[in-house]
């Protein structure tokens, strides 16, 4: 097993800030990139510096305004392998810092660009955050309880799976494509395709029935029984997914009541057999059903809080939830890597950084000396 990363090599500079490109480029580092995150000083005061996602990064400040902030970054540009950034579209143009522009110092530049709509279309230009993503894509309107409004999800999903993972994804198809063509090229990512890409199964009930799934009633959000949430007798939750048939018979088994293993999805007695699933999870505990459940095929699980799932042993045993220790000794839960490779594995190896951290060492490593560094700092440069 290597000790370097699938990635290590391989230089990003990362332009963008919030989440969608720091989640990607977090992703691209935790699997041994170099990833060198670059924002301008003035937009820290909005306390938004989200350092959960810049672990095994380094973080410079750079005023792209300035004639030798520009400078500053074509020259990190030379090595580099991956430029990403978040701005709305046409702003990296105006700060002279766009693909072509990167491009003419470095060709084989991989140049992804993150944004809400994308850099076409007619909302290329709106401004937006990751509930308005999911809504334009139909997404948002299928969450939540039925003849109520959309629910928003307690997790960035638009903001983490359609813009970072995506990013990511892109990266690495670029990345290999360029070991094979020797050319870089452009990746456009909006947020709004991605969300939309989440839409196969509602669209294959769509193409299948002819109507529009509806919010909390169609086959995979609580029409039937078999794919539903249950609450317990202290007020707690537990999932029930038994898509497959034999799932749903063993759960009708053990509940006494084999005869509706044959109506998983009858109309006539839908709602005859969901009150009686109510009822009946309705009578113990959660910790009782986890106990009494425990090992049965029907995929069922308890719905776990934030805190309960940080101490999972499954998640535990998986090192997705690990404790860690920040510079100053203090302990703290954070998340692991999701991909396990075998031979290459992604590995936490240094904490987050704070804003602006890795300056004067990033600039020194590429050649600037101590006495430059302290003139970028007193005309605000860095």
């Amino acid at each position: 097993m290597s000790d370097k990363g699938a990635l290590s090599g391989i230089t990003v500079l990362d332009l963008s800030r919030l989440l969608p490109g720091p989640y990607c480029s977090m992703i691209l580092a935790d699997h041994g990139a170099r990833v060198i995150a670059v924002e301008d000083k003035r937009f820290f005061d909005d306390g938004l510096f989200m350092d959960m996602v810049y672990r095994n990064k380094e973080h410079m400040t750079l005023d792209l305004k300035a004639e030798e902030g520009k400078e500053i970054f074509f020259h990190l540009v030379e090595e580099a392998d991956v430029v990403i950034e978040q701005f709305r579209p046409g702003v990296v143009r105006k700060l002279g810092v766009d693909y072509e522009s990167v491009k003419k110092v470095n060709p084989k530049i991989i140049y992804c660009s993150i944004t809400g709509y994308g850099q076409t279309g007619p909302y290329r230009d709106r401004v937006g955050h990751d509930v308005n993503y999911l809504s334009i894509a139909g997404v948002l309107d299928l969450f939540g309880e039925k003849d109520r409004p959309p629910s928003i999800p307690g997790i960035q999903i638009a903001d983490i799976a359609s813009g970072g993972m995506n990013a990511a994804i892109g990266i690495l198809l670029a990345l290999q494509a360029m070991q094979r063509t020797g050319k870089g090229q452009y990746i456009d990512i909006s947020m709004t395709d991605g969300s939309a890409g989440f839409l196969p199964v509602p669209l294959f009930y769509y193409r299948l029935l002819g109507v529009s799934p509806e919010r909390s009633d169609f086959m995979l959000a609580h029409r039937y029984a078999f794919y539903n949430t249950y609450e317990t007798a202290d007020g707690r939750f537990l999932s029930i997914c038994a898509v497959e048939n034999r799932f749903w018979k063993t759960l009708c088994e053990k509940f006494g009541v084999p005869d509706y293993g044959g109506l998983q999805y009858d109309e006539p007695r839908r709602v005859e057999i969901l009150d009686f699933m109510r009822a009946e999870f309705k009578k113990k505990t959660l910790s009782d059903w986890m106990e009494e459940l425990g090992e049965l095929d029907i995929c069922w699980a308890p719905i776990q809080t934030l805190t309960e799932a940080m101490q999972d042993p499954h998640l535990r045993e998986r090192e997705m939830m690990v404790d860690v220790e920040d510079p100053e000794g203090k302990q703290y839960t954070t998340l692991g890597v999701p991909i396990k490779l075998s031979e290459t594995p992604g590995s936490l190896r240094t904490p987050p950084v704070h804003f602006g951290q890795s300056t004067e060492a990033v600039l020194m490593d590429f050649g600037y000396s101590r006495e430059k560094i302290k003139e970028f700092v007193e005309k605000g440069v860095v």
